[in-house]
């Protein structure tokens, strides 16, 4: 998914521009579980099934981050990941620090966000890689095309998003 695992080692590389962001974001309106859309995928989510990014805001400020996927089928084990993030301050809550390891922090950036908080697309300024993610497993067709030319317009080549596959409720394996 997930953003969390945006490749770590080029965390602090610089960007030709910024990736824009929203003006704000109601970080305790945010939290809680987004499924992965689509994605120009970081290197381990390459093959990723029924990916889910959660987000819990911490007593200190910061964000436990929960991502869980299924490696290339629905019948794969979970693997998951546990980064925290960090809000950069004066960014209206939209531009974080995703540790893995200390001291590296990834980019990821909340460059959309519809007003009710329904579907997100997160990315980093080197456009990389970038999640479409929403509150509910799959969307409309209308709705994901519009979020593809809002990839687009961020300036990413949209033949790398992969639609990551979701099958809920999940069977057990």
């Amino acid at each position: 998914m997930s953003c969390a695992v945006a490749v770590i080692g080029l965390a602090g590389c610089a960007a030709v521009q910024p990736m824009p962001h929203v003006a704000r974001v109601d970080l305790p309106r945010y939290m809680g579980r987004w499924y992965v859309i689509a994605s120009i995928p970081s290197f381990p989510e390459r093959h990723a099934y029924n990916a889910v990014e959660s987000y819990t805001l911490l007593a200190d400020g910061r964000i436990a981050t929960d991502f869980r996927y299924r490696n290339a089928s629905f019948a794969a084990p979970v693997k998951t990941m546990h980064p925290v993030g960090t809000v950069q301050p004066g960014t209206g809550n939209a531009v974080w620090g995703e540790q893995f390891v200390w001291p590296i922090k990834a980019e990821y950036v909340i460059a959309y966000l519809e007003s009710n908080y329904r579907t997100v697309i997160v990315g980093r300024s080197k456009r990389d890689y970038v999640w479409i993610m929403a509150r509910t497993p799959t969307l409309p067709e209308h709705d994901y095309a519009q979020l593809v030319g809002k990839v687009a317009e961020l300036g990413y080549d949209t033949g790398k998003l992969r639609r990551v596959p979701q099958q809920w409720p999940e069977a057990v394996p």
